[in-house]
């Protein structure tokens, strides 16, 4: 902490806060005391209040910069995979080969389901929604759990449990949905790889996905494994401050998840490629884009948080285009039509101006669409990966001695105190 101080003046008082220096981005005012004079920080949306400290996880909106634990995203899509950034945003470092082994090992050792839970799958319509279901399945799991979160290995294994169960859940959830017999693990495949057998393998002992699509959904892993305190990430802390299960505090963060606004929006961008219908009508929508009265929008085109490109999506740009090569898939209307799209957004005075760039939500969910994964499950993936972002910011937020419970405060607009009037005198 710095010796600097903030001063707030009004109704005739001057007040003091400290401001706490930040590593990297803006210092930060502490108000925490702001209470005691009376009044509260009014910020819709929390967008310039920071409610907690973390080591995790950076965002440069406006130099498109983001980093796990200082590392550059697009340096560990490159130069490592999944199960090492998992490693990485649980303990800080890097594993080497001997840790990188152990925490794999630890990982598919706890993909299999309590067999009660099996039986629930059985409660759920074939045409449920598939995050419905993982939101009922991981708040299930709940139930099953013994582990204290009071000490840190307990921590640490309930991480390891929900890392190595979410894919499990979420393709079964697909299964479920398609009515096709479910497929377990299996220890000998990566975990990516381990992901696609188990929703699209024929048998148990089908042959592996190819490497190049496992790659592909590796990094869909990678780009969406954290990303600071955004909704679903704030709202696992906020449900983990009131000493709530942990695994439960994760169930409701894929319920914040679901929304459009944020894990939907790759889903709600394929929906607008479907919208648009065909390549003759990319003109006449993207000048719907540009009316402030018409209701359409461009999905999977710039970011809340980036006001520059966005850095995942070179890198799922990259991705999309080998998998698009791999599959045949560049004549597909859909996928000509998402091209051409880009290429003209890219190119477009008024897009480029104001910086709306194609995202990772556009490329994630064009990827997805070409490995055969339907929409609807989007959101579910996103999960799956997102899975380890939660569990660190939980665990840092339970390990925090200045953590307190969630409170936040309102501006009351409503009426003042009134008294109750019988019924029969009411207008």
């Amino acid at each position: 902490m710095a010796d600097r101080k903030a001063s707030l003046s009004f109704d005739q008082q001057t007040l003091e806060f400290p401001v706490l220096n930040a590593t990297l981005g803006p210092d930060v005012i502490d108000i925490k005391s702001l209470g005691n004079a009376g009044v509260f920080a009014f910020d819709p949306g929390f967008y310039s209040t920071a409610s907690c400290t973390s080591k995790i996880t950076f965002i440069d909106g406006d130099k498109g910069v983001l980093l796990y634990r200082g590392y550059p995203i697009d340096q560990l899509a490159y130069h490592s995979d999944y199960m090492e950034v998992c490693y990485l945003l649980l303990n800080g470092e890097l594993p080497d080969a001997q840790e990188k082994n152990a925490f794999i090992k630890e990982i598919n050792q706890a993909h299999e389901l309590p067999p009660k839970m099996l039986h629930l799958f059985k409660g759920f319509d074939q045409d449920a929604h598939p995050m419905s279901i993982l939101i009922a399945l991981v708040g299930a799991l709940s139930a099953f759990d013994s582990k204290n979160p009071k000490d840190p290995a307990g921590r640490y294994q309930m991480a390891i449990e929900l890392i190595a169960k979410i894919p499990t859940i979420a393709a079964m959830c697909y299964r479920h949905t398609q009515g096709l017999a479910f497929i377990p693990p299996r220890a000998d495949l990566s975990y990516a790889e381990n992901f696609l057998h188990m929703m699209f393998a024929e048998e148990a002992d089908s042959p592996a996905p190819d490497p190049i699509l496992a790659r592909a959904m590796d990094r869909i892993f990678t780009l969406h494994a954290d990303h600071e305190q955004n909704a679903s990430t704030s709202t696992v802390r906020m449900a983990g401050s009131t000493g709530a299960n942990p695994i439960a505090c994760i169930a409701a963060g894929i319920a914040a998840l679901w929304g459009p606004a944020h894990g939907g929006a790759n889903e709600a961008a394929l929906n607008m490629l479907h919208q648009i219908g065909s390549e003759d009508k990319v003109e006449s929508y993207l000048e719907r884009a540009k009316d402030p009265k018409d209701p359409f929008l461009l999905m999977g085109f710039g970011h809340r948080v980036y006001k520059n490109y966005d850095p995942r999506a070179k890198i799922m740009r990259e991705t999309c285009h080998e998998v698009l090569d791999l599959v045949g898939a560049k004549e597909d209307p859909i996928f000509k039509l998402a091209l051409h799209l880009e290429k003209i957004a890219l190119e477009d005075s008024y897009f480029v101006e104001k910086k709306l760039y194609p995202n990772v939500d556009f490329y994630s969910g064009i990827t997805q669409s070409a490995l055969g994964i339907p929409s609807t499950m989007f959101t579910v993936i996103f999960a799956l990966a997102r899975t380890v972002g939660w569990a660190s910011n939980w665990i840092e937020m339970i390990s925090d001695p200045q953590q307190r419970l969630s409170r936040p405060r309102q501006l009351y607009t409503g009426e003042k105190e009134r008294a109750v009037k019988p019924i029969a005198e009411r207008a």
